[in-house]
């Protein structure tokens, strides 16, 4: 199994990267055999058909990279050595995590991979999806002098492991404002807030490892994360698809990725 997925641009290429670190689903039956079946039959916590719901991106000349892994296996928008992205008193999950969002154990008999487990699994999964990151990034930049990642998320509507409150339809991530220009924020907070989704900035959510540490807006790489509620393109089970709810949060997306494209010009 490829680590990565990359999709090409169906048009002219745009300064902007996708990236869908959590809709991966696969688990090596070595790890899987360890885990309680109850729950590694669900993956709950899987940003269930992000990248099928983003695929329409490359129409617009956007590049993206998804994940075929399970977060479970190892998530790849943590910090690697463990570094927590919060502390609010929210459930924090690990690059190897060994629960889920509301706490239950992952593991039969509460294993815990040991610290030569999780660096295995760091070398092997997280190491490669992030360096292949980097390289777009930094390829994307020489062509057009500035860069765009684009970190795409979804979660259930209510997860009451990290609050109690039922979560905003859309919360962008840009660290505190310090991982992209003014002129982005501004652009993205323009083309989400009253669309008919509840909006909110930066909070519960301010973009995770990938939004962190790839963004250097001093540099011309500039990343936002956009974290959405998994009702927004799902039914009501937030387990299957649906294609007219769907379709009305794409076009809100494309809307803002097309605005985007267009500000990326003059900055």
């Amino acid at each position: 199994m490829e680590i990565f997925k990359i999709i090409e641009p169906a048009t002219p290429k745009v300064p902007i990267i996708i990236s869908v670190p959590h809709a991966g689903t696969f688990i090596p039956q070595d790890i899987k055999s360890m885990m309680n079946p109850e729950l590694s039959d669900k993956l709950d916590d899987t940003d269930w058909f992000i990248d099928k719901l983003y695929g329409f991106a490359t129409n617009l000349g956007i590049t993206i990279i998804t994940a075929n892994y399970s977060r479970w296996v190892v998530d790849l928008n943590r910090n690697p050595q463990n570094q927590p992205l919060y502390n609010d008193g929210r459930v924090i999950t690990d690059v190897v995590t060994v629960t889920d969002f509301n706490g239950n154990q992952i593991y039969k008999d509460n294993y815990i991979p040991d610290s030569e487990e999780v660096s295995r699994r760091v070398e092997l999964y997280h190491k490669p999806y992030h360096e292949k990151l980097d390289e777009l990034l930094q390829q994307t930049k020489a062509e057009f002098g500035k860069v765009l990642l684009f970190d795409a998320h979804s979660i259930r509507k209510s997860v009451p492991g990290i609050r109690n409150e039922d979560f905003p339809d859309l919360i962008l991530g840009d660290n505190d404002e310090t991982s992209a220009s003014p002129e982005l924020i501004k652009t993205t907070i323009d083309s989400l807030q009253n669309k008919g989704y509840e909006f909110s900035h930066n909070h519960p959510f301010k973009g995770g490892y990938i939004t962190r540490s790839f963004g250097k807006p001093e540099e011309n790489i500039h990343a936002l994360q956009l974290e959405m509620c998994k009702t927004n393109y799902m039914d009501a089970s937030e387990m299957t698809y649906d294609e007219a709810n769907a379709e009305r949060i794409q076009m809100v997306l494309k809307e803002a990725l097309l605005k985007l494209i267009e500000t990326m010009k003059y900055i």
